[in-house]
């Protein structure tokens, strides 16, 4: 069983990263139900363990977290939700690689349910969609803005952290940072592609996908 927690308003980054030590070690432990966190947070900005210190263009902007995950920089905020996993991957196979390709597959699946094509792009996390209303890219490729971002931590075979998947943020507070250190590329949302979806559509969506998933 996954037990599904579904937070209102606006979650303190440090009290999340607290909640997710407490349960991962739990579920460690045999002594909790494996847990999804669906949540928004205030706008700030954290640093993965790639991060690379002059891809935070703003420093001052919003407060910024050495959040222990894998990747770079990235933003989140009202208007993102924001899925902490705190999953067994030793159940799941013990392949990390593949644990990362099913939580792509989740999210791709979430935005099909909206007839939203998100893909995979080799060297660049996360799930893009293409842009054909804007310029083409230097090598002639259609533009391609990025929709949802990824990173997980594992301790003793369990993950936290998760993945983000921009509904309506302000897009502008991408600004401060370079997102996932990649420079040739935007960010959008669900709203920014024409869909009136609300955070609420998108829970319902992820719950549904995440079975045939996961």
């Amino acid at each position: 069983m996954v037990e599904w927690i579904i937070s209102d308003g606006l979650t303190d980054y440090a009290e999340a990263l607290s909640f997710m030590e407490t349960r991962v070690d739990a579920i460690s432990r045999g002594e909790a139900e494996e847990c999804i966190w669906l949540l928004e947070h205030p706008p700030l900005y954290t640093a993965g363990t790639s991060a690379k210190s002059v891809d935070l263009i703003d420093p001052d902007r919003f407060p910024v977290f050495e959040a222990r995950r894998g990747g770079e920089y990235t933003y989140h905020g009202p208007g993102q939700r924001v899925a902490y996993v705190m999953l067994d991957v030793a159940k799941r196979g013990r392949d990390v690689r593949q644990f990362v390709k099913d939580l792509e597959t989740w999210v791709i699946a979430t935005l099909d349910t909206f007839n939203i094509k998100g893909e995979i792009r080799e060297g660049r996390v996360g799930v893009w969609v293409q842009r054909p209303e804007k310029p083409l890219q230097a090598d002639g490729n259609p533009a391609e803005d990025k929709i949802a971002a990824l990173g997980i931590r594992l301790r003793k075979w369990v993950s936290f952290h998760g993945m983000s998947i921009n509904v309506d943020p302000d897009l502008s507070h991408f600004e401060g940072i370079v997102p996932c250190g990649i420079t040739d590329h935007g960010v959008t949302s669900l709203v920014d592609l024409g869909l009136p979806v609300t955070m609420n559509d998108l829970d319902v969506a992820l719950r549904q996908t995440f079975d045939q998933t996961m």
